[in-house]
């Protein structure tokens, strides 16, 4: 079996960020060395919309940060690009300390290196689909033709090829939903914001947006920072994923390392009911790879839910393929079969 690859480098991080509303809270972090015990907190009268989150977030993946309401997951994804100013710790992009980095620079990364995605598509009614996707680059004083070149790329990209001269009021939810994607995407940016951006669609446009996404992701292989409250959403999309309770991250990891070794209590219960044929990747449960022929290959990201009808039919292990098809395992009837009966059994 092969080696595992490289570590991925870090594109952002947070370090014991705090985030607290009430009278003068950088004196009361300080004066508690900044960790305030629970009590501490209720006496001030301080509310922890964030509390001492720490996490680090890997070049080219699908960081998913999720909760309940009032979890704080959107407090924290404002403070990592500075939206909202954190009380204390720090927020590393690319190795410098956003909170550190001056008016100036802070503008100048927002607007060529992060692009932002809200559940409110917040479209100019008055421009068009191209007028819309451009206006980040006119912002940034790009010449028209540069910029609307751009954005017929990115129009072009996300599907609405044909509808440049549409108003927003023209197309459907799912419609300008891609609109906002095609504009966050129009600079380019190094990191991707996406603060709940599917969740005011239909199920099924929700669902063909997520599929959309994951093309995009394909393609682009983005760093994203995609807030959910929806588990089923999460396990989808996500490389890794945080979740949060009361401003604090319970737990980080993969889907299957959440579902399969939940931390907390509270973890184990907001994934109960999940299927693990769901969860689990082929790579999950492969075996090193022994066999000399192969009923087929499988890539080690696709779920067992996707494969249990083929590969139980099958009368040789499946090869398990890494994104450049390079075989690094095998994967055998049996190991899906025993997944399968498990999570029937279990529901």
């Amino acid at each position: 079996m092969a080696s595992e690859p490289p570590k991925k480098p870090i594109k952002l991080s947070c370090r014991g960020v705090w985030k607290l509303f009430g009278n003068d809270p950088h004196r009361f972090l300080a004066e508690k060395n900044n960790a305030p015990e629970d009590s501490d907190l209720v006496h001030a009268g301080m509310i922890a919309a964030v509390r001492d989150a720490t996490l680090e977030i890997p070049e080219g993946e699908i960081f998913i940060v999720m909760g309940l309401s009032g979890s704080g997951k959107s407090t924290l994804v404002r403070c990592m690009s500075r939206l909202i100013e954190p009380t204390a710790g720090e927020v590393l992009f690319e190795g410098l300390d956003l909170l550190k980095a001056s008016p100036k620079e802070l503008i100048d990364i927002r607007r060529h290196k992060m692009g932002m995605v809200f559940q409110h598509f917040a479209l100019l009614p008055h421009m068009t689909v191209l007028g819309n996707v451009a206006f980040p680059l006119e912002v940034q004083g790009v010449d028209r033709k540069t910029r609307e070149a751009r954005a017929g790329e990115m129009i072009d990209l996300v599907g609405l090829g044909g509808r440049e001269h549409y108003y927003p009021r023209e197309l459907s939810g799912g419609q300008q939903q891609r609109v906002g994607i095609a504009r966050s995407l129009a600079v380019e940016p190094d990191i991707w914001f996406l603060d709940e951006p599917f969740s005011a669609l239909d199920p099924l446009i929700r669902r063909e947006m997520q599929d959309e996404f994951l093309r995009l992701q394909k393609m682009l292989k983005k760093t994203i920072v995609f807030i959910t409250h929806d588990f089923d959403e999460a396990i989808r999309l996500a490389d890794h994923i945080a979740i949060m309770k009361d401003g604090a991250i319970i737990q980080i990891g993969t889907p299957e390392q959440l579902v399969m070794k939940p931390a907390t209590d509270y973890v184990a219960e907001f994934t109960r009911g999940i299927s693990r044929a769901k969860v689990l990747t082929a790579k999950a449960v492969m075996e090193a790879a022994q066999a000399v022929e192969f009923s087929g290959r499988v890539q080690g990201n696709t779920r067992l839910e996707e494969l249990g009808g083929v590969i139980l039919h099958a009368d040789k292990p499946f090869a398990v393929t890494d994104e450049d098809d390079v075989v690094i395992g095998q994967l055998s009837r049996d190991a899906v079969l025993e997944i399968l009966v498990g999570t029937q059994g279990a529901s």
